[in-house]
């Protein structure tokens, strides 16, 4: 088998990036997808690629050798395997790609969420405050952490659990904000976010650090809360979004009560990085969403 040192499950908005970020540093990346032809986009701008299915662990039995893994893949009900859910796509997606990894890996990403915690009451949140998954998503995310925690490289693991992601393509009701429409969403409530190049920098410098340095007597992946540190009222963020666009502030319509982002609105909680920049020590480019809306908006 080839030897890589950076092999990426998931390479979308955020894994391309740490992808390019990681291959002009010289490193050489395979990336693992379940389509043939988007192996061969990867293929045709600079990367190695291997066409398999995290849900199917026989597609996994040739992995090459690997320096730093990182596991982040999303769940979408139009691209994911068939059938799939998000659970199989989670914890069933880390437990075969762990049993399939040659023992030498030195570092195992993981990319999990804050809706791991419970639903809040605008409190303050951080790595040491219980778990309380309230959504499917969130349930998933913590048993495939849990799964990380019990094999062999829980030592050498990273949890990033990721606030909300936005950046260029990606901010919300934009259409309907350049419309003066009402948008479907809730105005009360925090949102956590961090700007998706800032995310690609926090997933770099975890791949680097030793996390030897920070075990406790419980020694197992090593979590942080990877947001901008900048909670921000979702009424106020939409506001800011309609001003940049030079619309003028928004008005809210209750969002039908079934849908992911009703049940995401249901959540109030304020999100701490303090771990993050003082142990990873990365240095935000966008550390508010201002800031991160007019490179958003801009690009």
């Amino acid at each position: 088998m080839s030897t890589t040192t950076k092999l990426i499950f998931g390479c979308g908005y955020l894994g391309q990036r740490v992808a390019e970020r990681w291959k002009n540093s010289g490193h050489r990346v395979t990336i693992i997808t379940r389509s043939a032809e988007r192996a061969q986009e990867f293929r045709r701008t600079g990367y190695e690629a291997i066409v398999a299915d995290i849900t199917k662990s026989e597609s996994l039995r040739q992995l090459p050798k690997a320096e730093t893994v990182l596991y982040s893949v999303g769940y979408d009900r139009k691209s994911t395997t068939p059938g799939s859910s998000i659970e199989e796509v989670y914890a069933g997606g880390v437990r075969h790609v762990l049993a399939a990894l040659d023992s030498n890996v030195s570092r195992f990403i993981y990319i999990s969420t804050t809706g791991v915690y419970g639903a809040g009451d605008g409190d303050w949140v951080d790595e040491t405050t219980p778990t309380d998954p309230q959504r499917d998503g969130g349930r998933a995310s913590l048993a495939a952490e849990q799964l990380l925690a019990a094999s062999s490289l829980k030592t050498r693991g990273v949890i990033l659990r990721l606030a909300g992601l936005y950046g260029p393509g990606r901010v919300p009701f934009l259409d309907e904000l350049h419309r003066g429409e009402p948008i479907p969403a809730i105005s009360t409530g925090y949102l956590n976010l961090i700007y998706v190049d800032d995310a690609a920098d926090v997933v770099v410098a975890a791949a680097k650090f030793d996390p030897k340095d920070f075990l406790t007597t419980n020694p197992g992946p090593r979590i942080y809360c990877a947001s901008d540190g900048h909670p921000v009222e979702r009424g106020e963020y939409y506001s800011e979004v309609a001003r940049q666009i030079g619309m003028p502030p928004p008005s809210f319509i209750a969002p039908n009560p079934n849908s992911p982002r009703a049940q995401r609105a249901a959540s109030s909680r304020r999100i701490s990085n303090e771990r993050m920049l003082n142990e990873l020590r990365v240095t935000l480019a966008y550390p508010d969403y201002r800031c991160g809306l007019t490179a958003s908006l801009g690009a």
